[in-house]
């Protein structure tokens, strides 16, 4: 399927959303070839925003894409009955083509938890679920013998993995039907998930380098190893650095270096990136050629 954007929700200064930055951002996403968008993930700062905001957002990206490339919505609560509750407003949004959720945070469910919160979120909607997995966040993680029973329901159609257990991931491509897609969640494992049979990536740097990043899943998807390598070796530091302060911090410095939000805003208890973090992004970005000071068109670094 390619690559997805875990899209960053953009604010104001007043703390409010920044619907005109937004639009352009999917825009521009878009037009950079971008497979698909994923609004009010982590990366957005869903745990932050209100419930109206939330449907707000996915409204307006879903409105934005106008069915160029589909839109899946974030959606997790670790109430289970409030989870369905949103997943049953979203499902009614015009243009919105699926449903990811993460585990429940903070309550630490066994594996049968875990099983029939998903199974109830799945059974809420009439549109395709895509499963979570980000133990790192939200302390509970999601096993491969859990996820190929979800993978019998219906509309649960495959899995966003950001445990960073590479054996855990194959483990689960091998046994899984082959119709069941497995997603990298981590900008840093795209090329080694992908190499055990991933069907793509959902980025946080593709919402900076959406160009670049769609070609390297792309070429690895086609078994044009070399370039995706290539591509690799010339934006890992970039994409190391976006994880050295809490995410989405970082990228949303990055975008506001670039010109394209108008400053690095975040709700608390999220804050922006420290001043050494941000000399060290500006920096990689410089080198990269993506300042907004840059000409238009200049890359001279450009290998992809």
């Amino acid at each position: 399927m390619g690559t997805g954007t875990a899209l960053i929700t953009p604010f104001r200064a007043d703390g409010s959303v920044d619907e005109s930055a937004l639009h352009a951002l999917v825009h521009w996403q878009i037009e950079s070839g971008i497979s698909f968008l994923v609004p009010c993930g982590s990366t957005g700062e869903a745990s932050t925003l209100s419930e109206e905001e939330t449907i707000a957002v996915v409204t307006m990206v879903a409105a934005t894409a106008a069915g160029r490339v589909p839109v899946i919505a974030g959606c997790t609560h670790n109430s289970t009955a409030e989870a369905v509750r949103r997943v049953e407003r979203l499902s009614q949004i015009r243009g919105l083509d699926g449903i990811l959720t993460a585990n429940p945070y903070y309550s630490k469910p066994s594996q049968e938890g875990q099983y029939q919160h998903f199974k109830a979120i799945a059974e809420a909607s009439n549109l395709p679920v895509l499963l979570y997995n980000i133990p790192g966040r939200t302390a509970a993680n999601l096993e491969p013998s859990t996820v190929l029973r979800l993978a019998e329901l219906k509309n649960i159609i495959g899995i966003k993995e950001s445990s960073g257990n590479l054996l855990q991931i194959t483990e689960l491509l091998t046994r899984a039907p082959r119709t069941f897609r497995v997603f990298s969640g981590d900008d840093g494992f795209a090329l080694p998930t992908l190499a055990v049979g991933a069907s793509g990536l959902i980025s946080v740097a593709s919402n900076a380098i959406p160009e670049p990043v769609t070609h390297m899943v792309a070429s690895a998807l086609q078994n044009d190893w070399p370039t995706a390598r290539r591509i690799n070796r010339q934006f890992f530091g970039f994409m190391q650095a976006l994880f050295l302060e809490p995410n989405p911090a970082p990228v949303k410095a990055v975008l506001s270096l670039m010109g394209k939000i108008d400053g690095d805003y975040l709700r608390l208890p999220m804050t922006p990136v420290t001043f050494a973090l941000r000399r060290r992004l500006e920096t990689i970005v410089g080198e990269l050629g993506l300042l907004v000071e840059a000409p238009q068109g200049s890359d001279p670094h450009r290998m992809y």
